[in-house]
């Protein structure tokens, strides 16, 4: 696998990284390609899409076109829960290489992961698209901060991969240990799994002295990898081989032109264990299709800031007020009557 992802093309391109740059044309016949083979597939094996599909009186022959997807029926989190178990996770291994490779990680470099491990998706999305690459992984997960500081340090690790709000009250707790990350030999961080503001990316990248880069991804599509920013920091490309998507008005579902804001909608191409077709992220972006000054033709996504549900991101965990009203309830004698207040507290 090293020898595979060796990079002798110098800095600024990575061969993984090829299929970011495929003409539009190439892309969209790839897409439609890629769209046709996945609703066949959904259409003969999910019955909960084959049934939504046959109420519409459409059939896998009915997808002639990109624009035909609009057609289909939407994937809600609902409609997980409400079929458990679906089916296995699969994600496709090159869109971890091409994130890394974006953000400039290549052979060679020590990478500090910590992102949690078991059931969560980004540890070990992280972990194994990172040796893939030819970086050596330092799997420290979550947590442990002082320990965190002492490896960065000792390991003289190059990036690291965290949620930006860990990683600013690591910053916090270095400084208090005596430790400037500044002075270390870190230059990289990849931060996910969490909303975070530009102002968090300016403070991040003042106190570490590194270049801060924003990735995308959900545990209903793959996890970590759907898309990522570039060195441009100008958006995150959307991997649109593995993922084609959408912006909709999160109101009536009509589909929304690119440079208009609405609710993102991802549709899996090469997923085939767990097809997802026209999935409502609920969070609210804009896809940019202007040319990128990095050179990828892949449309961008803006930083997601908000969704149009009511759920919550936690440290990276998923929580809806909903769950907290039921566990209230579950408490004799108690009232739904609530407040929810979010604050931060060393970063965290």
């Amino acid at each position: 696998m090293l020898r595979e992802n060796w990079n002798d093309a110098g800095p600024g391109f990575h061969p993984v990284s090829s299929s970011d740059y495929l003409p539009a044309a190439q892309l969209r016949d790839l897409q439609l390609r890629r769209l046709q083979s996945m609703v066949g597939r959904a259409y003969a094996h999910v019955p909960l899409f084959r049934g939504r599909m046959d109420v519409r009186g459409l059939t896998p022959a009915s997808i002639e076109s990109l624009a035909d997807l609009g057609r289909l029926p939407f994937t809600v989190k609902a409609d997980l829960r409400d079929t458990y178990p679906f089916g296995l996770f699969a994600s496709p291994m090159s869109v971890m290489l091409r994130t890394f490779a974006a953000a400039g990680i290549s052979r060679g470099d020590i990478v500090q992961n910590a992102f949690g491990y078991g059931l969560f998706t980004g540890g070990l999305g992280a972990h194994y698209g990172l040796e893939a690459i030819g970086a050596t992984v330092v799997p420290v997960s979550g947590g442990n901060t002082d320990r965190q500081v002492m490896l960065l340090r000792d390991f003289k690790v190059n990036a690291i991969c965290a949620t930006p709000s860990y990683f600013l009250h690591l910053i916090e707790r270095a400084a208090e240990l005596g430790i400037d990350l500044r002075d270390l030999p870190l230059r990289a961080g990849v931060f996910g799994a969490e909303p975070w503001t530009p102002a968090m990316r300016q403070r991040i990248e003042a106190d570490a002295g590194i270049k801060a880069f924003d990735i995308y991804g959900l545990s209903e599509i793959i996890g970590p990898g759907v898309a990522a920013e570039c060195s441009a920091q100008d958006g995150l490309h959307v991997f649109e081989d593995h993922f084609y998507p959408e912006v909709i008005d999160p109101e009536t579902g009509a589909v929304l032109p690119d440079g208009q804001e609405g609710e993102l909608v991802l549709t899996t191409l090469s997923k085939r264990a767990m097809p997802m077709i026209r999935y409502r992220t609920r969070d609210i972006t804009r896809l940019v299709a202007e040319p990128c000054a990095c050179g990828r033709t892949l449309r961008r996504m803006q930083r997601v800031g908000r969704r149009s549900d009511d759920m919550m991101i936690i440290h990276g965990i998923n929580v809806f007020p909903s769950q907290i009203e039921a566990a209230l309830l579950a408490v004799e004698g108690a009232l739904p009557h609530y407040r929810i207040v979010l604050r931060r507290e060393h970063g965290l």
